[in-house]
């Protein structure tokens, strides 16, 4: 099987790219929305850990966002991140005699999820474009941002360790012909 792990900043077009592939894909995000609408357990811990900001289950992202800081974020890691690691060893079972497997995860590097052997795509998009995407999702909040960021390691650290590089600022048609040449390399 054939990792590939989607690199990008927030905004950068991470998820969309993983869809163009149209291969097995596990996506981190997707899967902390769920295991927020249905672990019961995962509730119960983060409850205990703040209960004046997670009250109720299913937990909202709005809860999630009122606790978002630097010794926060080492905690709400620390009783999330081994369920997506749990839920990333299912897909990895299931999916073992795929050709190739896409993984979305925004941490795969800074949490090492990665490796060796898995092929890596960086998407690059203008800061200018992200703010942009962000905006428009709705609930853009600059600080949040900027923490996640922090969180991160820096875009241009990332792109060094990548195999290809996607740029993401302009339209889906020219991802598509990008990820078409790519998909092309993996399978030689």
């Amino acid at each position: 099987m054939i990792r590939v792990g989607i690199l990008g900043d927030i905004g950068s077009g991470k998820t969309l790219v993983s869809k163009c592939f149209r291969l097995p894909t596990f996506n981190a995000d997707k899967e902390v929305k769920q295991i927020y609408k249905t672990n019961k357990d995962c509730f119960k811990k983060l409850n205990k850990k703040f209960p004046k900001n997670i009250k109720s289950f299913p937990i909202k992202k709005s809860e999630i966002r009122k606790i978002l800081n630097k010794s926060n974020i080492k905690i709400l890691s620390k009783i999330v991140h081994p369920y997506v690691r749990f839920n990333l060893k299912k897909f990895l079972k299931k999916n073992k005699k795929k050709k190739i497997i896409i993984l979305d995860i925004p941490l795969l590097i800074e949490n090492k999820l990665y490796k060796k052997s898995d092929f890596l795509i960086g998407i690059k998009a203008s800061k200018k474009i992200i703010i942009k995407r962000l905006k428009q999702r709705g609930n853009y909040n600059k600080n949040i941002f900027d923490f996640l960021r922090s969180q991160q390691f820096s875009m241009s650290k990332k792109l060094k360790m990548c195999d290809f590089i996607i740029e993401n600022n302009s339209h889906k048609n020219n991802i598509l012909k990008q990820v078409k040449i790519i998909k092309g390399k993996l399978s030689d």
